[in-house]
């Protein structure tokens, strides 16, 4: 019988168990995969804590790569045997197989495998909306990109850099500043000794950035504000230090009439058009060599807990894969 992890309370990483499941035949609409990679991302986190709730029991991990093993009726798209891989709700991925819509899935390229496609999932089609559409960076821009060393971090840095951007990136080491730094990253800023708000400052002779794209949250807000030139975005994509206080919309009026958004992935992808197209141009720029996927860990599913352990505690760079 496939195995797959579910908790039933919200908790730290010991609520997370490996069990038996029954997986079922899909449904119309729906296709069985067999996990050959599966991806960690924070989200995974605020799932399990209750920040994000959901009903339980339930299931983790929001994206995988694998290979269709049976197809429902009325799904045309996709046969047994196609290599492909999703970032979906609900959360099950940290599964060996799984049930799931196949307007969900894209199919991959001979070029990508299973673990790059894992990690690129989550972590890099919210690298293609957070710089081709929620702030399209240009050639000439310079951005700010917290968490600079991270999954998402270093997708974007090299996918910035390809575009014409100067990337600041903020990091918490001098070793993740020597990681974000081979992977574009002009300028990393090292936040644990240095002041990266007067950093940014110093780096673009007092203009400041056009956008600022934070995954951090409440340590970061005030500061990530401070560095926005005047009509500025503020992107707010994560909160791994702890949700933002109440926005007060005075700190955006007062500093030069910034603009915020607090983005999800789900609602870019949400029609199946702007998924292909957005998978599409991810792999595209990943075949093309100007995006390497960092895959930095590797854990067996059934050790998850200690995989969580290790990304609260900010211990790992890039992308982590969970084998089943």
């Amino acid at each position: 019988m496939p195995k797959a992890i579910r908790y039933d309370q919200p908790g730290g990483p010991d609520v997370m168990k490996w069990v038996d499941v029954e997986v079922g035949v899909p449904q119309a609409g729906e296709v069985r995969i067999r996990h050959h990679a599966v991806g960690l991302n924070y989200i995974d986190v605020y799932f399990r804590t209750g920040l994000y709730p959901q009903p339980l029991p339930g299931g983790l991990g929001m994206e995988a790569a694998g290979e269709i093993t049976a197809v429902g009726e009325n799904v045309t798209a996709f046969k047994p045997g196609d290599r492909v891989a999703y970032v979906s709700p609900p959360p099950g991925a940290y599964a060996q197989e799984r049930v799931l819509a196949a307007d969900r899935l894209v199919k991959l390229p001979d070029a990508i495998g299973y673990d790059d496609a894992a990690a690129a999932m989550l972590q890099g089609l919210t690298a293609h909306y957070l710089l081709r559409r929620t702030y399209p960076v240009k050639a000439g821009d310079t951005i700010l990109i917290h968490a600079a060393a991270g999954g998402v971090g270093l997708i974007a840095c090299q996918w910035a850099k390809a575009l014409g951007a100067t990337v600041i990136g903020t990091v918490g080491s001098d070793e993740k500043a020597a990681l974000a730094k081979a992977h574009g990253c002009d300028h990393p800023i090292v936040y644990t000794r240095e002041n990266f708000t007067q950093r940014v400052k110093d780096i673009t002779n007092g203009a400041g950035v056009p956008v600022v794209y934070d995954s951090i949250g409440k340590d970061t807000y005030v500061g990530s504000l401070d560095c926005l030139a005047p009509l500025g975005l503020f992107v707010s994509f994560g909160n791994a230090s702890g949700p933002l206080p109440p926005i007060d919309s005075k700190e955006f009026s007062s500093r030069g009439s910034l603009f915020f958004t607090r983005p999800t992935l789900f609602t870019y992808i949400a029609k199946r058009a702007a998924l292909e197209s957005a998978a599409d141009e991810l792999f595209g720029v990943i075949e093309s060599g100007k995006v390497k996927m960092s895959i930095n860990q590797r854990y067996a599913l059934a050790d998850v807990a200690q995989a969580h352990i290790d990304l609260e505690s900010r211990k790992t760079t890039g992308s982590t894969i969970l084998v089943p």
